[in-house]
């Protein structure tokens, strides 16, 4: 069993360092067909299902973060989530049209059972060879709560995300930036997902 576990560890240490190819390694994986361990069946290994499938996006995005405004950009768009290594991986490939434009990305979520936590990297399609530092989180109560730091216009910021399934056909993420090591947040963006 540990074998599998450090295979598979393996396996995503690859497929992230490899991400030119992510969408060719990530097809390849799925096919793997392996079973998720024993221990995993019975933790958060299963905490992202509710987020499987295609969905119809609506988004809010602050226009300008951190400068106390509250002028709102709304534009929609469209996502389809899928798991990966028996549910201790998912990836969504996201749309949307804003300003007359597409924007592209790729949300990948990886589960470590020793730990009980998960990893969240967000790839923008805009730099394809690029990913951003991962957040790190687990789900309490239904809600799903990562955290990461980063740097916006060159200040460092925590950067919190946060998972909710609404219903069966609804679920939300939000974003929120904390300039000052988390005493206060702002929201700048908000993403409602309808289950299509």
């Amino acid at each position: 069993m540990r074998e599998i576990d450090t295979h598979r560890r393996q396996l995503l240490q690859w497929t992230l360092a490899s991400l030119p190819a992510l969408p060719t390694v990530l097809v390849a994986l799925g096919g793997l067909g392996m079973a998720p361990p024993v221990a995993a069946a019975a933790s958060g290994a299963h905490d992202f299902d509710f987020f499987l499938g295609n969905w119809r996006v609506h988004h809010r995005r602050l226009r300008k973060r951190l400068a106390g405004s509250r002028d709102w950009d709304e534009f929609e768009g469209s996502s389809r989530c899928q798991a990966l290594l028996g549910g201790l991986v998912n990836v969504n490939e996201s749309e949307s049209r804003r300003g007359g434009q597409t924007y592209n990305g790729l949300g990948i979520r990886a589960y470590d059972a020793a730990s009980g936590l998960w990893a969240d990297w967000y790839l923008d399609g805009g730099k394809p060879t690029s990913i951003e530092a991962a957040g790190s989180g687990r789900f309490a109560g239904g809600v799903g709560t990562f955290l990461a730091d980063e740097t916006f216009e060159g200040k460092p910021v925590k950067v919190r995300g946060i998972f909710t399934p609404v219903t069966a056909d609804t679920c939300q993420w939000e974003q929120a930036f904390s300039p000052d090591e988390g005493r206060s947040w702002e929201t700048n963006w908000i993403m409602r997902y309808t289950r299509v």
